[in-house]
C-alpha cells in the first residue's frame, strides 16, 4: 500500500486516513482510538513533522498506544501526542497484538523497508483481543491466503474478517489476485471494485468500474468514503462525463466524504453537483453544511464561504441556530451577510444570543446588518423579551414589526418582565408618534435650520 504523506495536510484528514487503514486490516484497538482534541477543526501538521509511536500498560487497566508528532520550530524540538488509542485487555497477548499495531502505524508512514516475517492471530472469537501470534512461512501463507479467498466465496458472514486477514497477509486482496490469477467465480466486477477502492488499487478499479457504468452511483458513495489521494482521483474518475446521478445517493456521497474529514474531496463533489446531478435542490450547499457542522466544524464554514448568497438564502434556519450556540459572529455574520432567513429558528437563535446577555451584541450586530426576522414572527420578539434584551427587541421594533400585534399574540403565553415590556411600551410609542410630527410639518408646521 501506498505510505500515508503528513506534508500539507490536516490532522484529521490523516487521521481518518490511517484509521480506515488499520479497520481494514483487523488492526483497530477494540476500546478506542481517537485524535487529540487540539489537533481537530482542521489543524494542519506542522512542516517537515515525524512520527513515532509508543505502547505500554495503563495506569489503571488495559494497553495504551500513543502516537506522537515531532517538529522543530524556532530551533527547538516539540513533541505532542496525537492519537491514543485503547484496548480493552492487559494479557501479555493484547500487549503484543498492540505492538503489531503500532509497527502497522510505523509502516504506514514509513514504508516497509525489509522483507519480514508475517504474522496471524489466531483464537476463539469469545477470546477478544486474546490470541496466539504465529509465525507463518511463504508456504504457509499462501495456503491460508488460498483458503481464505476461498471463504471469501462462500461464507458471506465471515467476509469482512476474513478481507482483514487478507489485508494484513499481502497489502492488498486485489493486488494477490492479479498476482497468482485467482478469479473467484462468485465475485462480480461490482465487488472486485468496492475492494480496489478499499485497498486503495486504482488501476483494478478504473478495470472494474468501466464494466459497470450502471452501478457507479454506489460505487461513488463507497469511493467518497475513501481517505487518502487515492480515494480523491477514484471519486473524481467516477464523476468523469456523469450526468442525472440521483441526488439522494450524490447527498451520501458528500456526507461520506466530510465523515473522513476530507474538505477537498468534499468542496469537489459540491462543486460539480450542478454539472452530475439532473436536479439540485435548493438547500444543498446548506444541508450539507448543517451536516459538517455536527462533527467537522471547519468543512462547514468553509462551505458557507464558498456557497453563493442565493444558495445561502436557500440554506436551512437552523444553520443560524447551530452556530449561535456556539457564538461564532464571524459565521454567523457570512450567513446573514449572504441572506440567511432566520425562519423558524429566529427564536431559537435570538435566545441563544440574548441569554444572560452574554452575546447581546452579536445580535443586534446581525439586526443592524441585514433583517433575518419574520416581521409577523413574534416569537421572535418574546424571546428577547424573557431575556430582557431590551435593545435587541428595539431593532425587532424599528424594522417594522408590530407591537401591539405582539402584545395580543402574547397575552395567554406568560406575563412578567414588567420594566422590559415597558420599555418597549414606550419605544413603540414613539416610533408610530413619528408619523404624525411629520404630517404636522407637512401643513404649515415651523421648522427651524
Amino acid at each position: 500500500m501506498n505510505i500515508i504523506e503528513l506534508e500539507n495536510r490536516s490532522a484529521q484528514e490523516v487521521f481518518e486516513e490511517l484509521k480506515h487503514r488499520l479497520e481494514s486490516q483487523g488492526y483497530l484497538p477494540d476500546e478506542y482510538f481517537l485524535l487529540d482534541y487540539e489537533w481537530e477543526n482542521g489543524r494542519k501538521i506542522p512542516e517537515n513533522a515525524g512520527i513515532f509511536c509508543t505502547t505500554d500498560y495503563g495506569g489503571s487497566e488495559g494497553v495504551y498506544l500513543d502516537v506522537y508528532l515531532k517538529w522543530c520550530e524556532n530551533g527547538k524540538s516539540i513533541t505532542k501526542g496525537f492519537i491514543t488509542g485503547k484496548t480493552l485487555g492487559e494479557s501479555g497477548n493484547d500487549l503484543d497484538r498492540m505492538f503489531l499495531i503500532s509497527s502497522a502505524i510505523t509502516k504506514a508512514f514509513h514504508g516497509d523497508h525489509t522483507t519480514h516475517a508475517r504474522f496471524m492471530e489466531i483464537g476463539n472469537v469469545e477470546d477478544g483481543t486474546g490470541g496466539v501470534v504465529v509465525h507463518l512461512s511463504a508456504e504457509e501463507q499462501r495456503t491460508i491466503i488460498g483458503a481464505l479467498v476461498e471463504q471469501r466465496e462462500r461464507q458471506e458472514n465471515a467476509m469482512t474478517r476474513t478481507e482483514q486477514l487478507l489485508r494484513r497477509m499481502t497489502g492488498s486482496i486485489t493486488a494477490y489476485i492479479n498476482e497468482v490469477g485467482m478469479k473467484p467465480l462468485r465475485m462480480s466486477d461490482y465487488d472486485k471494485a468496492v475492494l480496489a477502492i478499499r485497498d486503495g488499487e486504482l488501476a483494478a478499479f478504473s478495470e472494474y468500474s468501466a464494466k459497470i457504468p450502471e452501478q457507479a452511483e454506489a460505487l461513488l458513495v463507497e469511493a467518497a468514503g475513501r481517505p487518502g489521494l487515492v480515494g480523491r482521483n477514484m471519486t473524481a474518475m467516477l464523476l468523469n462525463g456523469r450526468e442525472n446521478l440521483d441526488y439522494g445517493m450524490y447527498c451520501a456521497a458528500c456526507r461520506r466524504a466530510i465523515d473522513i474529514h476530507d474538505p477537498e474531496k468534499t468542496l469537489f463533489l459540491l462543486h460539480w453537483a450542478e454539472h452530475c446531478v439532473a436536479q439540485v435542490e435548493p438547500s444543498f450547499f446548506g444541508e450539507m453544511a448543517s451536516y459538517a457542522y455536527l462533527d467537522h466544524r471547519s468543512i462547514a464554514t468553509e462551505i458557507i464561504h464558498q456557497s453563493t448568497p442565493e444558495q445561502i438564502a436557500a440554506a436551512p434556519s437552523h444553520l443560524l441556530e447551530q452556530f449561535a450556540a456556539d457564538g461564532d459572529y464571524r459565521t454567523l455574520s457570512e450567513l446573514v451577510e449572504k441572506g440567511i432567513s432566520g425562519g423558524p429558528s429566529a427564536a431559537r437563535t435570538l435566545h441563544m444570543l440574548t441569554y444572560e446577555g452574554r452575546n447581546s451584541w452579536m445580535a443586534e450586530e446581525l439586526l443592524e446588518k441585514r433583517m433575518w426576522v419574520d416581521l409577523e414572527d413574534y416569537s421572535a420578539l418574546h424571546a428577547c423579551i424573557q431575556n430582557d434584551a431590551v435593545d435587541t427587541a428595539k431593532l425587532l421594533l424599528d424594522h417594522g414589526m408590530d407591537f401591539e400585534q405582539y402584545q395580543q399574540w402574547a397575552e395567554h403565553r406568560g406575563g412578567g418582565h414588567e420594566e422590559t415590556v415597558r420599555a418597549l411600551a414606550d419605544h413603540w410609542q414613539e416610533l408610530t408618534a413619528e408619523p404624525e410630527q411629520g404630517e404636522a410639518q407637512e401643513m404649515g408646521g415651523m421648522s427651524l435650520g
